[in-house]
């Protein structure tokens, strides 16, 4: 079983960027793809981006695509999602997934999840 701890959420203003990082342990992090899903207070979770096992193919959800990247360093077993140009409909809490293969992008794939970390932006 894998955990995975999200950071580097918080409030900014529109425009700005933030990087979130997900840390994981437990379980070989380079043999899955990883997952970035959000879910807006009143809504249901939504996928973001996805990076396959082996880092080269990624894949992005249209409203984030060109602002958002997403990438992995095996040497620390951590992905991280450098978020550019925010906006507030990116207003949301951040969830990190692992999934069971090494290419998802659909939620129902993804078997494991963090905790979370929000993500606010407000003028």
């Amino acid at each position: 079983q894998v955990q995975l701890v999200e950071s580097g959420g918080g409030l900014v203003q529109p425009g700005d960027s933030l990087r979130l990082s997900c840390a994981a342990s437990g379980r070989t992090f380079g043999s899955y793809a990883m997952g970035w899903f959000r879910q807006a207070p009143g809504k249901e979770r939504e996928f973001v981006s996805a990076i396959s096992a082996s880092g080269p193919s990624t894949y992005y959800a249209d409203s984030v695509k060109g602002r958002f990247t997403i990438s992995r360093d095996s040497a620390d077993d951590t992905v991280y999602l450098q978020m550019n140009s925010l906006k507030p409909e990116d207003t949301a809490v951040y969830y990190c997934a692992q999934s069971k293969t090494t290419w998802a992008t659909r939620l129902v794939d993804f078997a494991s999840w963090g905790q979370g970390t929000q993500v606010t932006v407000s003028s």
